[in-house]
């Protein structure tokens, strides 16, 4: 039993000096929803505290606590998922114990999921089997569910930066299945029980059949934060606080988002990033990585107007419009008049522009306002002269 402060510090140094141990990018304990039919497939991961690049005493803590117990496990790999056991709680408990009466609020989280896993009533029916220990040591392809559900949260949290984390292979690891609320359903199990469902009138309500759960379902947003419908965020995506996503036509995929407060109407494709103060207008679409960009993936900057049903298919900088109904692609001719390149070249001292130029030849600059001319159908490109701002009581 660990008594004072000063005897933790120390342990966590004694800890950290084994040869064995490994500092973890990420770790945290999950709950898992294990499949009706199949116990072994992990269904969902629920993650009450994330840790990513933080918290590494507690990470020595739960590790030791399994060696203690007597839990082999090789720190080598890239990744470690162990099944939670009553001496594990037990051996946490006795080290966090300097700790244990001011764990509440914000205070030592991890310490708060010991104290209330120890706690559990029985009643609930929950047993070992439904914890793990995750931990991540190497940004590589994610190898189990649980991992790929810390690297989501990771996201989705904040915690780690769009684009920034391995989520090759994740699709793949994770079931398609049907979702009632917050609980996955094993599409086998339900048409193994189909009959007497109906006929018992329990059949659920299934919200949607997907491999992602949504954002909602595991995430907590800022107060100023907007979600107006919950099928238009998915898990894995990242709100900048003032992010308002409206109904209709609107759309956040997983490893992608915003960086500040902006408006979404359209759809935010993976790996695509929206900046402060912009306007994703209605129906407007900005590509990810696999529809078209050719894996470039694709920033949109600062206070940027995407027009209504608009396609957006390179980067943007800030302050840039582009009008409703056009689609930009990489290979999009864009023609511009001599004075508009001395406008543009004003603010992108760098660029390079002539009179007729692919659209990628744009991508990244900023204040460029792409227009149709109505009566030649001739995409152009200006210097904007125009300010979007955005609503600050709406965000």
């Amino acid at each position: 039993m660990i008594n004072t402060k000063e005897e933790f510090k120390e342990k966590i140094e004694q800890i950290q000096s084994q040869s064995w141990y490994r500092q973890p990018i990420g770790f945290g304990i999950a709950r898992v929803d294990r499949g009706q039919l199949n116990s072994d497939k992990i269904l969902q991961a629920t993650y009450p505290v994330v840790n990513w690049n933080e918290n590494f005493g507690s990470a020595a803590i739960f590790m030791d606590a399994f060696k203690t117990a007597g839990v082999e496990f090789d720190t080598t790999k890239s990744e470690l998922v162990l099944d939670i056991c009553d001496d594990f709680i037990a051996n946490c408990i006795n080290i966090f114990n300097p700790y244990m009466e001011e764990a509440i609020g914000d205070a030592h989280k991890n310490v708060q999921i010991i104290a209330n896993l120890s706690a559990l009533p029985r009643d609930l029916g929950l047993t070992a089997d439904d914890f793990k220990v995750v931990f991540i040591f190497e940004d590589t392809n994610p190898q189990s569910v649980e991992t790929a559900y810390l690297k989501l949260y990771a996201l989705s949290t904040g915690k780690a930066e769009l684009r920034k984390v391995n989520l090759n292979g994740a699709f793949g690891l994770l079931h398609n299945v049907a979702w009632v609320g917050n609980t996955p359903i094993e599409l086998d199990w339900l048409r193994a029980n189909e009959l007497t469902l109906k006929l018992t009138g329990k059949y659920p309500v299934v919200d949607m059949v997907d491999k992602f759960p949504r954002f909602l379902s595991h995430i907590i947003p800022a107060d100023n934060t907007r979600i107006l419908d919950t099928s238009k965020v998915r898990f894995g995506a990242q709100l900048a606080a003032g992010t308002t996503v409206m109904p209709g036509a609107s759309y956040i995929n997983f490893n992608a988002g915003t960086l500040g407060p902006v408006m979404v109407e359209g759809r935010i494709s993976s790996s695509a990033i929206v900046g402060a103060g912009s306007d994703v207008g209605g129906g407007a679409s900005i590509l990810g990585v696999l529809s078209g960009t050719d894996g470039n993936p694709i920033s949109i900057g600062e206070n940027t107007l995407l027009g209504a049903n608009s396609t957006t298919g390179i980067p943007l900088g800030d302050a840039c419009i582009v009008d409703g109904g056009m689609a930009i692609f990489a290979g999009t001719k864009i023609t511009i008049s001599d004075d508009q390149i001395s406008k543009i070249v004003e603010v992108n001292p760098e660029a390079k522009l002539s009179n007729v130029c692919r659209a990628d030849s744009l991508q990244g600059l900023n204040g460029i306002h792409f227009r149709q001319n109505s009566q030649t159908g001739t995409y152009i490109a200006m210097r904007s002269t125009r300010e979007v701002k955005l609503n600050s009581e709406l965000h």
